[in-house]
């Protein structure tokens, strides 16, 4: 009898182990897009265009345009944005992550003390809320609602000749390492691996994101991923659009206008 209750009892705190580990798990399913502000639009426009990605649609202020979406596949997006001043930086505005369950995301961070604005309806039609990271940089959150304009773009504007079909992460310079990594650990719940230069995060719900902290440097650019299938054949399509092009084994590198720098990851 006794053999059994220590078994039930083992059981039972597994059970209560997993619940609330599936609990906390943050409803995460991918990063949704990219957000970029540009000096000239056009010139943004046509480097992505060059890499074969097609615009889903422009959303416009006054009769011009405030905000282009390009499409990289049919949940995934950069978000290019015109800057408006002279004081306003150029270069990485934002990352976006989607959520299957956004209000429930929203209430597992205010748990964790983050105090994010309720969920409202974006421009584009779908739901939304956003968080400052210790470093004054946005991270947003969003879910893909029936009839918002990226929901209706599903199937249209697959460019046949794109250099890369899925946005898989980025590596972020951080001037505060230490409070970077509290920040998506305890606050938006990733999981850390350290790594020679600072910390490698992962979610079990999206096993596929690839993002990596490291302690900033003089001249560090943050990068954004993308995936492709061969990291040569990606080289030689991008060396052929006159694009400068670097390669250490399987990531390719090119710069946008602004500088911006995009990393195609070779699956060999």
């Amino acid at each position: 009898m006794k053999t059994l209750w220590i078994k039930t009892l083992v059981l039972l705190a597994f059970a209560v182990c997993q619940f609330y580990s599936q609990a906390q798990t943050p409803p995460i399913t991918g990063i949704a897009h990219f957000a970029f502000r540009v000096g000239n639009l056009d010139q943004a426009r046509a480097f992505f265009h060059k890499l074969g990605f097609e615009e889903s649609f422009v959303l416009t202020e006054g009769g011009k345009a405030s905000e282009v979406f390009v499409k990289i596949n049919d949940r995934q997006f950069i978000e290019l944005y015109p800057r408006t001043a002279d004081s306003q930086p150029l270069g990485w505005m934002h990352v976006c992550f989607e959520s299957d369950a956004l209000s429930a995301l929203n209430e597992l961070y205010v748990a964790h003390g983050l105090k994010p604005p309720p969920v409202a309806k974006a421009g584009a039609g779908n739901l939304l809320f956003s968080i400052s990271d210790p470093e004054g940089r946005i991270t947003e959150f969003t879910q893909y609602m029936p009839g918002s304009r990226h929901t209706l773009d599903r199937g249209k504007h697959l460019g046949e000749h794109r250099i890369s079909d899925e946005l898989m992460g980025f590596k972020l310079p951080s001037a505060d390492l230490a409070a970077e990594r509290q920040f998506y650990v305890a606050g938006l719940g990733f999981e850390a691996q350290p790594t020679p230069s600072g910390v490698r995060l992962h979610l079990a719900a999206a096993p596929h994101l690839q993002i990596e902290i490291h302690a900033a440097k003089t001249g560090d650019r943050l990068q954004s991923l993308f995936r492709v299938p061969d990291a040569a054949s990606a080289a030689r399509q991008l060396s052929a659009l006159g694009l400068t092009v670097k390669r250490s084994r399987n990531l390719v590198s090119v710069a946008g206008p602004d500088g911006n720098v995009f990393v195609f990851v070779g699956d060999k």
